[in-house]
Parts: structure tokens; sequence; C-alpha cells
């Protein structure tokens, strides 16, 4: 593994940051390969890993594609739009921890996340259209499942951006937090999620996928015909309770 995306585990929670600073931590095949290759670890493991963190080292979250990689044949086909889903189908809930620039494929990596926590200096901003670009990471679906249609538009037709105080006001990010605060946010989230029931979490996660969609009649009936039952150690988690 090298040393573009870097991986820490503690207590349960996986962290992987995004290590290429120097880029703005522009995503390239490289950065894109080893991100892959963590997110197939980190799944595989099941629930020993209880939650996971994507944040990234620097003063930008992520500047995006790497425009001069653009053209260069991929491993497999839609390679980057399927790590994203790979990544956003973690079994393990996945907190984003966003400073500074979050933008166009940046944004779209975020949008993975179930909790995206924004510093201070968090700016998010979908930038396809300053370049004549298209997306086909997932911009056009998941974004307007965050924040709805009509923001969604608004953020994609004009590449404005949006601030940390916005993007917690419109539902794109959970929380804004002081920069110097956001690591710690963000773990302390991670190790809520760690403590509870990984039946349960990992149970709520694929329900809440599954179930995005459909109408509340047969979201009903979804989770009903759905349930994973109770978690092996439910007796003993209630008995501890008591």
């Amino acid at each position: 593994m090298g040393e573009l995306v870097l991986r820490e585990d503690a207590g349960g929670i996986a962290t992987l940051t995004l290590n290429r600073p120097d880029k703005r931590n522009a995503l390239n095949l490289a950065l894109w390969s080893e991100l892959d290759a963590h997110v197939d670890a980190i799944a595989a493991a099941g629930d020993a890993i209880g939650a996971v963190i994507l944040r990234a080292n620097g003063p930008s979250f992520c500047a995006g594609n790497d425009l001069k990689e653009r053209g260069l044949e991929t491993p497999r086909p839609r390679y980057q739009a399927s790590i994203v889903t790979k990544l956003a189908e973690l079994p393990q809930p996945l907190i984003v921890a966003v400073q500074g620039g979050c933008f166009t494929g940046g944004l779209e990596l975020a949008l993975a996340g179930d909790i995206i926590v924004a510093g201070e200096s968090a700016n998010f901003a979908d930038t396809h259209g300053k370049f004549g670009l298209v997306p086909i990471w997932g911009m056009s679906q998941r974004l307007p499942r965050r924040v709805g249609e009509w923001k969604a538009r608004e953020i994609s037709f004009t590449g404005l951006p949006v601030s940390s105080a916005e993007a917690a006001r419109i539902g794109l990010a959970n929380h804004c937090v002081a920069d110097a605060d956001l690591d710690a946010t963000a773990r302390r989230l991670a190790e809520a999620i760690a403590a509870q029931s990984r039946h349960s979490v990992f149970a709520y996660k694929r329900l809440y996928r599954e179930q995005a969609d459909l109408a509340l009649d047969a979201g009903l009936e979804h989770e009903v015909a759905n349930s994973a039952g109770v978690a092996p150690d439910m007796a003993e988690r209630v008995a501890g309770f008591r």
C-alpha cells in the first residue's frame, strides 16, 4: 500500500486520510487505487470495524478530479464511480470530515458519507459546468437526495460555493464546527456509532439505503420483510443496561 491514502484503526474505527496535500488531494488514479483497496479491506473486515472516518491532510479536503489525468485509461469501466459507490455501500457508517475546498469530484466523494462534518473553512462546490464536464460519479443523484432537487439545481447550475454554515443549514453537512474541533467531532460521532450494536447499525444502514426511493407503504413492508432480527447479544446488552 502506498502513501496517498493512509489508514489507521483504533477502537473499532477505521480512519482513512487522503494524503496528497501538495495537490489539494486531487484525485489521481494512484489515489483511487489505494482508496479502492482500503474500502475492500474494510468491507471484508465486517463487524471488526464499527465505523469509518474519511478525512484529508492539508488545508483542503479535495479539489476534485486530477484533470491532468483526464483521458487516461482506467483499470475497469466506470472505475471512479464504482469506488464512490463501494464507499457509500460499506456496511459500516461513514463519517466524512471536510475542511477547506471540497469541489466537484471531492464533493461526489463526500456525498458517499452517511454523516458529513464541515469545519468552518469548508467550501462545497459543483464546478462541472466551469470546465464543460457532466457528472458520472453520482452528483446528479446523491446531491438532490441530500439537499433536495431545487437546491441541488442551484448548486450545480451556478457552480457557486456553499459555505460550511450554509451546508449545515440545507442538510448538505450534518454539523458545522471550528476547524480545530473537526477531527474530534468526527471521532466522537464514530465512537458513539461503534459503541452501538454492530448488528443493529449495519441493518439500519442497509434498510435506509434500500428504502430510499420507496413509497411509505412499500417501505414499511420492506422493513418488516427484510428485518435482520435481534442481535445475538441483545439479552446481554439488556442485562448490562439494567
